[in-house]
């Protein structure tokens, strides 16, 4: 189902075969196991990557919410047992070199600590912190702090995401009214109101659903559609990003429970705090 999961959210093989740390055949055939164990596609393929049979769509509901299950069984029963563990929750880029910094660091300090990461969606900028599925969350700001300890690591610069053809593209720099009459990726309902807010523009918009980095950028490919990201990030050479004059930066943070006394978390958000200022 992970496997399955990383598939439906980068909609490339190759992709998903990255962020889950192996080769891309033993994907592919587990893949096909699933579907032959399902009895029908789960992905449309094509050169250009995949996308969700209506089927697949339905089992991607039901995965995540297994997997979210899952998670939380994990760590009730590492609570009974006692093992000295903690639970990491990522949003986004796992390839931002604050987080590699951030991993050599904490090992070193911690080398016998069991460290388990649990990659998310942006429908839930705490990274299932209150949802007791993670110990600390590495996740940008601001989304609702009630009841949590946010330590601000790094503030980046945000822009809009376009086509690469798209004739404002070729500005050095937009304001979000010029992007008033365009359709916006938004979340799906339920999603944190601060949080889907930010990444709006601060007002209401329409457009296509979407809970994935990848999702995001194939809305942009495919439909012309718009959103916002951090600068730095690499893009498909069909997209590119212009920065925005009148946007707040996008803070990186660290976040657990308000209260947590477990030196873990707080040597964890102390060394993140220092690698990420690096």
């Amino acid at each position: 189902m992970r496997y399955f999961v990383a598939v439906a959210e980068e909609l490339h093989f190759g992709r998903a075969a990255t962020r889950l740390h192996m080769s891309q055949p033993p994907l592919s055939r587990a893949i096909k196991q699933l579907e032959a164990d399902v009895g029908a596609l789960l992905f449309a393929r094509s050169p250009a990557g995949v996308t969700l049979t209506p089927v697949g769509t339905v089992l991607l509901e039901e995965a995540r919410a297994l997997l979210d299950h899952a998670d939380r069984v994990r760590v009730r029963v590492s609570a009974a047992v006692g093992v000295a563990t903690i639970t990491v929750g990522i949003l986004g880029d796992g390839t931002d070199p604050g987080v590699a910094r951030l991993a050599g660091a904490y090992r070193r300090h911690h080398p016998g600590i069991d460290i388990r990461i649990r990659d998310t969606d942006l429908t839930d900028p705490t990274c299932g912190l209150r949802a007791g599925l993670v110990d600390v969350a590495l996740t940008r700001a601001p989304f609702d702090e009630t009841a949590l300890t946010v330590r601000a690591l790094r503030t980046d610069p945000v822009g809009v995401v376009l086509r690469a053809d798209d004739p404002l593209a070729r500005r050095d720099r937009l304001r979000l009214a010029e992007l008033s009459d365009r359709r916006w990726f938004q979340f799906p309902q339920g999603t944190d109101p601060i949080w889907q807010s930010y990444w709006s523009g601060g007002r209401p918009r329409e457009g296509p659903v979407v809970r994935a980095v990848q999702e995001c950028l194939q809305a942009v490919l495919w439909n012309g559609t718009v959103g916002l990201a951090p600068l730095g990030h690499d893009l498909p050479a069909e997209l590119a990003v212009v920065p925005l004059a009148d946007m707040t930066p996008s803070r990186v943070v660290a976040v657990s429970n308000e209260g947590d006394s477990n030196p873990l978390i707080r040597s964890f958000i102390e060394i993140a705090t220092a690698a990420y200022r690096r």
